[in-house]
């Protein structure tokens, strides 16, 4: 199984941002998503170092939810 994982944007070089997550920092390609408006602080789903979706904060939040209830449930 695969996951994407939430990341928020820090900074924006071209194609390529600076991501975190809790704490966890990673560039991540911006390509595939060239046509969308991406700007810093927004959310993108991040599967294998690209960036394959835009999100809501609160939509990243969820996820990560969901995450952590795996997490738990797997100890």
């Amino acid at each position: 199984m695969c996951f994407g994982i939430p990341m928020q944007i820090r900074g924006i070089d071209g194609f390529v941002a600076r991501c975190e997550a809790r704490g966890v920092e990673r560039e991540v390609n911006l390509f595939m998503l060239q046509h969308e408006e991406i700007a810093v602080d927004d959310f993108v789903v991040v599967h294998l170092g690209q960036a394959i979706q835009k999100v809501t904060a609160q939509e990243a939040r969820t996820a990560w939810s969901l995450y952590d209830q795996m997490l738990a449930a797997e100890s």
